[in-house]
């Protein structure tokens, strides 16, 4: 009996690996339907008083602002041309950061954050985690970095009931993703620690301070030059 249990649980993992390499390398070419995190919003929103819609619509790699892909590098993730899915000096500085008391400001990679919204849930237990930086291996494996970005654009919060930069360029600016200029770029990624406090429809001076230093940091990159590196 125990090592009938022993080989269906073996079996039962062998069979998880299998089928969630098969949907990682299949979205490598297929754009994903939905996120677990549009999902969960979906319920929150559908169950909450008032009630929300949430709005989410893809766009393609060529239909994105080249300003709108710098800006989301130079925000969340400078070394993400180069990383294979961690940031090990953000992590060591996150950890010494959380030794000594101090706020701690978070280390996710955007390969990580692609992982943990198109697959898993909120959270910071070590199962959430460990899932995370198994798919964050899988994606860096077998996608390449521009499809990574891609997708990260098109699945991210960008506001109450807003994911997916299609949405939210319309929303806010009244205009297609691919028209975003850098400050309007960067202004969308101002919001994205926080999408629900933070808002681009009515920026505090917080955000626009870090509008600002968003189009400083793009300008450091070198603007869309650093684009070809992801190549």
């Amino acid at each position: 009996m125990f090592r009938r249990l022993l080989r269906f649980i073996g079996w039962l993992l062998l069979s998880w690996f299998v089928v969630t390499i098969l949907v990682v390398l299949l979205f490598r070419w297929v754009d994903p339907p939905t996120s677990a995190f549009i999902l969960r919003e979906r319920v929150i929103g559908a169950t909450a008083n008032p009630s929300y819609q949430v709005k989410q619509r893809w766009v393609d790699w060529p239909q994105i602002s080249p300003q709108m892909k710098v800006a989301v590098i130079a925000s969340e993730d400078q070394t993400f041309p180069d990383h294979f899915g961690f940031d090990f000096k953000s992590i060591d500085k996150a950890l010494d950061d959380r030794e000594r008391g101090r706020r701690v400001r978070g280390a996710s990679t955007l390969s990580q954050q692609v992982a943990k919204n198109l697959f898993l849930w909120p959270g910071r237990n070590w199962i959430r985690k460990g899932l995370e930086a198994y798919f964050t291996l899988l994606i860096e494996t077998l996608w390449p970095k521009q499809r990574i970005l891609e997708t990260y654009l098109n699945i991210a919060e960008f506001g109450k009931g807003v994911f997916g930069v299609g949405v939210a360029s319309e929303t806010y600016f009244r205009k297609p993703a691919a028209k975003l200029n850098a400050y309007d770029a960067a202004l969308l990624a101002a919001v994205l620690p926080n999408p629900k406090r933070l808002k681009a429809n009515a920026p505090s001076s917080y955000v626009r301070s870090r509008q600002q230093w968003i189009v400083g940091q793009m300008r450091g990159l070198g603007g869309t030059a650093v684009l070809q590196r992801l190549e």
